[in-house]
């Protein structure tokens, strides 16, 4: 059986008082097998958050909340973060499905589309016209943009969600 040892600092002078809230249902508090700092009310994430990604000022910081490289003719995906799967609906016509739902449809969805060695002077890509976002999936649509804009496979497509 583990032992349980409260270690006074010798320069400190306040009381340390642990107290249990007035409940009539048993808690356990598991401790990691590591040292380190509790995180308190007091903490302070946002700021070391903003450290870490070197970002500063006021403006807080929002992370993505999925992220897809995929070849934009069979779908497959090249790397992924919280995406499941691209399901390749048609050409240029693309479903991307969430390993984790967003907590609602109404998310920001920024995907650009790589032409590779094509010849297509300028690719483009956007949400669907015809088909809403769900908290589980969205659906975007390439497509090249000259004299004869029409929905294409691009050879690789980078899909990033906010929200």
């Amino acid at each position: 059986m583990s032992s349980i040892a409260l270690s006074p600092n010798a320069s400190g002078t306040a009381t340390f008082t642990i107290a249990a809230p007035g409940t009539n249902t048993n808690r356990t508090l598991t401790l990691p097998d590591e040292a380190g700092t509790v995180l308190t009310n007091a903490s302070n994430i946002e700021a070391q958050a903003k450290t870490a990604l070197n970002a500063t000022g006021s403006a807080p910081v929002y992370g993505a909340r999925a992220w897809v490289t995929f070849n934009g003719s069979n779908g497959s995906i090249v790397a992924s973060g919280n995406v499941s799967g691209v399901t390749r609906n048609g050409v240029g016509d693309y479903t991307i499905t969430f390993s984790t739902a967003m907590p609602d449809a109404n998310y920001a969805v920024s995907a650009i589309a790589s032409r590779g060695a094509s010849t297509t002077r300028g690719l483009g890509a956007e949400m669907h016209p015809t088909v809403a976002n769900t908290a589980s999936a969205c659906r975007i649509r390439t497509f090249k943009v000259d004299t004869d804009p029409a929905v294409v496979d691009a050879a690789t497509v980078h899909v990033v969600i906010y929200g």
